[in-house]
C-alpha cells in the first residue's frame, strides 16, 4: 500500500486527492520506483483540467518525472534491477503510469540512471526540461552559433533549459518574458538579452539585435495573439516551433510573413523524440554529457511536500516560478 496522487474530475488544483491504494507489482517489461522526488508540468496540469492531448480515465493518476529507486522489475526488463537510482523519461500516458505519489510503475524503456552529480530533487527535474527543447533546437532546427533564437515564457524550466542549450552551442538566446519584473534573473541564468513583451516593441527590438535579418527559430508554448509578432520577427527560411498552447485567445496564422519569407511554423510535442529510440539516445547523451560537464543545471523554483501537491498545482499556475516546481516525497 503506499500513497499516491489521484484525481476523480477535471478541474482546479483542488481535485488532486492523495489516497491509499496498492500498487501493482510492475508487469512485462515495467519496473516500480520507490519515488523521492517529482518533477511538475504544465502537462500534468493541462491533463488535470481537461485540455490536454491525452483524456483522462477517472479515477486517474497523472506525472511524467519522478526520481528514486527501483525497488522491483517485471519479466523480460534485463536493463534495471531492485537498488538502482533512476529518473523517469516523460515516455508514456501519464493516465496509465502517473508517478505522483510514493510509489510508480513506468515501463523500463522509460527509465534513465540517476546523475551522480545531482540531488533527488534536480534528478526529477531535467527529461521533460532538457528534452523537449533539445528534440526542436538540436534535431530539428540544427541550431548554430550563428543563430539566434527566441525564447517565449523563458522563465518556465523548458525556457531556461532552451536559454541553456542555446548558450551550449553557441548560439545567441533571446528571453521573452512578459514585464521588466523577470529580466535580472534570467540574465543571471543565460539570457543573451531579454525582451518584456508588454512593454517593448517584440519586433523592433528583435531586429535591432540582430542587426535587421530576424531570428532564424522561434520556441512557443504559448500560441495565441503573439505569434504574429514572432513570425515578424523571424528571418527569412525561419521556423516557428508551436509545442504549447497556453494562450486561451487565437492564434492567428500571419499569411503575409509565412509566404513572404518562406517560413516553417511546425507543430512539435516532446514524444517525437522519447518514442523514437533512434532519436532518444542521441537525446539523452546529449543531455547527461551537459549535466556531467556544468553547462546544463537544472534551475529549480520551489519545493513542496507530497501533502501540499494542490499547493505545488495552484504554484504552476500561477506564473511566478522561475525554473522547476518539485515536489518531496
Amino acid at each position: 500500500m503506499a500513497r499516491v496522487v489521484r484525481f476523480h474530475r477535471t478541474g482546479g488544483p483542488e481535485v488532486l486527492q492523495i489516497e491509499t491504494i496498492d500498487v501493482p507489482a510492475p508487469g512485462a517489461g515495467e519496473v516500480r520506483i520507490a519515488v523521492k522526488a517529482l518533477g511538475l508540468n504544465r502537462a500534468e496540469s493541462m491533463f488535470r483540467s481537461g485540455q490536454y492531448l491525452e483524456a483522462p480515465v477517472f479515477p486517474s493518476r497523472l506525472g511524467y518525472e519522478a526520481s528514486g529507486i527501483v525497488d522491483a522489475v517485471g519479466s523480460g526488463v534485463q536493463a534495471w534491477k531492485p537498488g538502482d537510482v533512476v529518473s523517469t523519461i516523460p515516455a508514456f500516458s501519464q493516465g496509465r503510469y502517473g508517478v505522483y505519489g510514493e510509489v510508480a510503475v513506468v515501463p523500463a524503456a522509460a527509465v534513465a540512471q540517476h546523475p551522480a552529480s545531482l540531488t533527488w530533487t534536480e534528478a526529477a527535474a531535467i527529461w521533460m526540461q532538457y528534452l523537449t527543447p533539445y528534440g526542436a533546437l538540436i534535431q530539428i532546427a540544427k541550431l548554430t552559433p550563428a543563430d539566434c533564437v527566441l525564447i517565449p515564457a523563458a522563465s518556465s524550466s523548458v525556457g531556461l533549459a532552451a536559454v541553456q542549450i542555446a548558450n551550449l552551442i553557441g548560439a545567441t538566446p533571446i528571453a521573452l518574458t512578459r514585464t521588466r519584473a523577470k529580466r535580472d534573473i534570467l540574465m543571471q541564468h543565460g539570457a543573451a538579452r531579454v525582451i518584456a513583451t508588454d512593454e517593448e516593441d517584440l519586433v523592433a527590438e528583435v531586429m535591432t539585435i540582430t542587426k535587421g535579418t530576424g531570428a532564424r527559430v522561434a520556441f512557443d508554448p504559448v500560441g495565441g495573439p503573439t505569434v504574429a509578432k514572432l513570425t515578424a520577427a523571424l528571418a527569412p527560411g525561419g521556423i516557428l516551433f508551436q509545442y504549447g498552447a497556453l494562450s486561451t485567445e487565437p492564434t492567428p496564422l500571419p499569411l503575409r510573413d509565412v509566404l513572404g519569407k518562406r517560413l516553417t511554423i511546425r507543430g512539435y510535442v516532446l514524444f517525437e523524440v522519447t518514442a523514437d529510440p533512434a532519436r532518444l539516445e542521441p537525446a539523452r547523451k546529449f543531455v547527461l554529457d551537459g549535466l556531467d560537464s556544468g553547462r546544463l543545471r537544472p534551475v529549480i523554483a520551489k519545493t513542496f511536500p507530497l501533502s501540499e501537491i494542490v499547493a505545488a498545482h495552484r504554484y504552476l499556475e500561477s506564473n511566478a516560478q522561475i525554473g522547476k516546481i518539485v515536489v518531496t516525497v
